[in-house]
């Protein structure tokens, strides 16, 4: 028999069937979005922003030596020098340092807001949209009730009863307000996904109903829900700001909301102190809202 007509070495079979396997085998959505989101420069700049402010959370002595605690009244509206870049306040602390060390307090509000609003809204809506009947009447209307008090105002009431420190009881009321949109989105993601073939399959094949939403549903319909939290996040930062500006938000911490009410009386006189922390905030909020929007339009094909 001649070499022509001589059967391949299995090796080379093999090979060649991996090979044509994955040239055929189909892009997964994330591995897509993840692709756009690379090329996407209002992510890229959104991401950077974030990064840096991440940092300025972590580890604020790498943006700053000086103390932001250290106040002196002789130092009071000081112009910017290079001592200190953005001045002095009021009090004579450094505007800089605190505007720095304010990025700590925002983003612990907003992440763990997040977080609480994201465990509610998982739990709950995979629960109304996967059982439906009763549950799904009965979260319903819990959604309703909460969804009809304003983010703010409940929040304002929340914390006007309670006497503690920190970021906790803040974290705690947005939490508890902040549920609804995500879990309705959840809700409908589940209620689209558990009626797709390969939720059959499994259902067939004997699988419960836990191992269903978690290995197969969850997976599926996070995507909405990941673009509402990223946008929710940075929500979240202006609401904390708004609640320290009034007075009732963050105690015992620097917070850039009370660093601007501290200064809008004096800002004919010195419009740094209300300068700066308005513009770390208002850049912290942009830069979550356009990575959210990028991600939507990732995770979204007709976007693209």
């Amino acid at each position: 028999m001649s070499d022509q007509n001589a059967l391949p070495p299995a090796d080379s079979v093999v090979a060649l069937a991996e090979g044509e396997a994955g040239a055929g085998r189909a892009r997964s959505l994330a591995s897509d979005a993840w692709r756009d989101l690379r090329k996407n420069p209002i992510a890229i700049i959104s991401a950077v922003i974030i990064v840096i402010l991440v940092l300025m959370a972590v580890w604020p002595s790498l943006f700053t030596g000086a103390d932001p605690a250290a106040c002196d009244l002789s130092r009071s509206l000081q112009p910017p020098s290079s001592e200190a870049w953005f001045g002095y306040n009021l009090q004579g602390c450094d505007i800089y340092a605190r505007t720095i060390y304010g990025a700590k307090a925002s983003l612990q509000v907003g992440l763990y807001s997040v977080i609480g609003v994201a465990v509610i809204a998982i739990v709950l809506g995979m629960l109304a949209g996967y059982y439906g009947g009763w549950a799904d009447a009965v979260i319903a209307r819990v959604t309703d009730i909460v969804l009809g008090i304003p983010l703010l105002l409940g929040a304002i009431v929340i914390l006007s009863s309670v006497e503690l420190d920190g970021v906790w009881p803040v974290v705690l009321a947005l939490a508890l307000l902040g549920w609804t949109s995500p879990a309705r989105i959840v809700r409908s993601s589940v209620i689209s996904a558990k009626g797709q073939d390969y939720v059959q399959a499994a259902r067939m094949l004997g699988a419960n109903d836990k191992r269903i939403m978690m290995r197969h549903i969850a997976p599926n319909a996070m995507a909405p829900v990941i673009v509402v939290l990223t946008i929710a996040l940075g929500s979240f930062i202006s609401v904390e700001a708004t609640l320290s500006f009034l007075g009732i938000g963050l105690k015992g911490e620097i917070s850039w909301g009370a660093d601007i009410a501290d200064a809008t009386g004096r800002v004919r006189n010195a419009l740094g102190p209300v300068l700066f922390p308005s513009t770390f905030l208002a850049l912290t909020v942009l830069a979550f809202i356009m990575l959210g929007d990028a991600v939507r339009e990732a995770f979204d094909p007709k976007l693209r």
